[in-house]
């Protein structure tokens, strides 16, 4: 016997593997048949898209095989000169050209209107003067002429003075649903009470 054991652990018999345990055998997967028609549905499309992808690109080429015998269309070249036009209301400029300057001055008795004037000239024929553009146009004027004046140089000043008018306009009111007891603003109850109560 060796003096350390060697021998002796060298002799033993190694231990055997443990054997593995047999793998079960699984069953295929059963699919619903819900699963079945969702692909079947999925393949489908899919198969239409490619159809159509190839009857796009035939057509394509086909088309692609006429077209050298064809020149590309060219635009129409503008040879219509183009003028800066001033709004006689607000005083915007704008381009146009010459025939369309004419026709908005046809329009609007011999003026040239911005197109949000003319929107609001139309507005305002409809609602206050029973369709007549003339009367309309006057009174669209006059607003963005004191508006120009005033308005641009103290912006404060327009806007009390815009303020008075809606004040003005709701005292000449004589509609009952305006006067109504639910249109004032009161108070229910004083609040005095509440705060003494606190101090003391």
């Amino acid at each position: 016997m060796a003096p350390n054991g060697e021998a002796a652990v060298a002799a033993a018999p190694a231990p055997a593997p443990a054997p593995k345990p047999a793998r079960r055998q699984s069953k295929p997967r059963r699919i619903s048949m819900e699963g079945l028609q969702r692909a079947m549905s999925d393949l489908a499309l899919e198969l239409s898209r490619d159809r159509k992808a190839a009857d796009a690109a035939a057509a394509a080429k086909a088309a692609a095989a006429a077209a050298p015998a064809q020149q590309p269309q060219q635009l129409p070249a503008i040879t219509e000169h183009v003028e800066d036009a001033r709004c006689e209301c607000c005083g915007m400029q704008e381009e146009c050209t010459p025939e369309y300057v004419r026709r908005v001055r046809e329009r609007y008795c011999g003026r040239w209107v911005c197109g949000m004037c003319a929107a609001a000239v139309a507005g305002e024929a409809e609602s206050r003067h029973g369709g007549r553009t003339e009367e309309a146009l006057a009174a669209h004027m006059a607003v963005c002429g004191r508006f120009n004046r005033v308005g641009r140089a103290n912006p404060v000043l327009m806007q009390t003075e815009a303020m008075r008018e809606i004040l003005r306009k709701r005292c000449r009111s004589n509609s009952p649903k305006d006067h109504g007891p639910g249109s004032v603003l009161t108070r229910s109850s004083s609040c005095i009470p509440a705060i003494t109560k606190d101090f003391n």
